[in-house]
């Protein structure tokens, strides 16, 4: 290459780096839409809510929470990482369609780590294995055996095809050598509901959605799915010490963006929510609700997503659990 050429190539260069400086220099200058995969009044989007309300502060734009439950996250992962890569639409998503997906579907319409740009890491929580009150059961020992005993006529809910909810009974029936019928619902408020009401008799789900009814006496709390008992529910036994040693399921979620979003905006968005998560007033009322909360940058983001879905690969395998 000729040296006017080069240099030609660098001054080009040179200006799209400039300009999108400039872009995120002026960013944000309108609002944000924060999309959640799945319903309101569920975990996410309690969540979501209560850093969209301490990022408007931050950033200055309204930061408008919308509710896109369905495909067990899919739909709503797979619109972010369609957008314009501009910092204006982001993501609360989780393991389900970031690292479960691509094992799970014979197509997914997106990469989850090649279409979307990860932000930060929100939280991470065990699932706890709640059961209806109405059964006559307050172990895993317990509930296994009666399982054993009436194999394929109980129920278990999950919130949706392909969560972490779901995978976690998928790989509690095989290590268990159980049958039980899974029912997928679109979020925790409807898979709650029919386990008080009946429907079905047991799910996995994070703590938020379950505390009142567990407090309420309506569900019973069996175990939860950290490999140690986990600190902020620390009464609660964990499915290894209940014989199945190496159990451990975990459910995370954080921000993400779509890909090529400028760097300067998705360090500014890590920078701001890093903050919101280190507020004593949202770490109070988050973990009062069972949130572990995370933080770190968007590097550490990308080798969760990777790691877990590595991890899960052959779990899912194992398990035979498929969406299509």
């Amino acid at each position: 290459m000729s040296f006017p050429r080069f240099l030609f190539a660098a001054m080009v260069a040179a200006a799209v780096l400039a300009a999108g400086g400039a872009a995120a220099q002026a960013w944000p200058d309108k609002p944000i839409k924060f999309i959640v995969p799945a319903p309101a009044g569920s975990s996410l989007d309690v969540l979501a809510r209560i850093i969209g309300d301490k990022l408007k502060d931050r950033l200055g734009q309204p930061i408008i929470v919308d509710d896109r439950p369905g495909a067990g996250g899919t739909l709503a992962t797979d619109l972010v990482a369609k957008s314009a890569p501009d910092g204006y639409t982001m993501v609360i998503s989780f393991n389900g369609p970031l690292s479960f997906g691509p094992h799970l579907y014979s197509h997914l319409p997106y990469d989850p780590q090649k279409d979307l740009a990860p932000v930060i890491i929100t939280s991470s929580q065990p699932n706890v294995l709640a059961i209806t009150a109405a059964l006559p059961i307050h172990s895993v020992k317990e509930l296994v055996a009666y399982a054993k005993a009436n194999p394929g006529k109980l129920n278990y809910a999950s919130v949706g095809n392909g969560s972490s909810s779901h995978l976690t009974m998928e790989l509690l029936k095989s290590e268990a050598g159980i049958d039980i019928v899974h029912v997928p619902f679109n979020g925790s408020p409807p898979a709650v509901t029919a386990t008080i009401q009946g429907e079905t008799q047991m799910m996995f789900a994070v703590m938020p959605p379950l505390q009142a009814q567990i407090q309420a006496g309506k569900l019973r709390a069996l175990a939860v799915t950290t490999a140690k008992r986990f600190a902020l529910s620390p009464e609660i036994p964990t499915i290894a010490e209940a014989g199945y040693p190496g159990f451990e399921a975990l459910a995370w979620n954080g921000v993400l963006v779509a890909a090529a979003t400028p760097a300067a905006i998705v360090q500014r968005l890590n920078t701001e929510i890093n903050a919101i998560l280190r507020d004593p007033e949202v770490r109070s009322k988050l973990n009062a609700q069972g949130f572990e909360l995370i933080g770190g940058t968007p590097e550490d983001f990308a080798r969760l997503i990777k790691s877990d879905s590595d991890k899960w690969a052959p779990v899912i395998a194992k398990t035979g659990a498929r969406i299509d």
